[in-house]
């Protein structure tokens, strides 16, 4: 299984074309089981990197992607698909988590699968994605419960 999903990851990443994106950096709100705020930021054509600052069991979750974007899916006109890897690290209240533990500390890995439109006519966009974890350090488990929908300010 880890093979497999080793190879669809790296297919995605040397799949992705470069296309001239809508915005050079966007900032916003991230609404799921997991809320809080989202930074986005291009560094190439069709490459951003992504930071999430996310609150739940009375703590707090820091994520770090790297993302690649196809831009204009479906012949969608500023409809953008996104996926992508990175990292994250979480603190929590061991009395607030739904698990016994002693005071909480993760540390894992991230993907990201996401689209995204860009609105023409105001500065936002919408983005809706699912980003499953893998805690490696801590509370050793999956995560596939990380969607969400987020709206962001457009910085150009």
């Amino acid at each position: 299984m880890k093979k497999i999903l080793f190879t669809l990851v790296t297919v995605l990443f040397l799949s992705a074309s470069g296309y001239a994106q809508d915005y050079n950096t966007a900032i916003g709100v991230r609404g799921g089981l997991f809320n809080g705020i989202t930074l986005k930021h291009y560094i190439g054509s069709a490459s951003a990197v992504e930071g999430i600052v996310t609150t739940r069991w009375s703590g707090f979750n820091i994520t770090g992607l790297y993302e690649l974007h196809t831009m204009d899916v479906f012949d969608v006109n500023r409809l953008n698909f996104y996926y992508g890897l990175g990292g994250h690290i979480g603190i929590w209240d061991a009395n607030n988590v739904p698990w016994d533990a002693d005071g909480y500390t993760v540390i894992g890995n991230d993907g990201i699968l996401g689209l995204e439109y860009n609105f023409q006519e105001i500065p936002f966009n919408i983005s809706v994605d699912w980003k499953p974890a893998l805690n490696l350090v801590g509370y050793s488990s999956f995560w596939a419960d990380g969607g969400a929908v987020s709206i962001r300010y457009l910085i150009n």
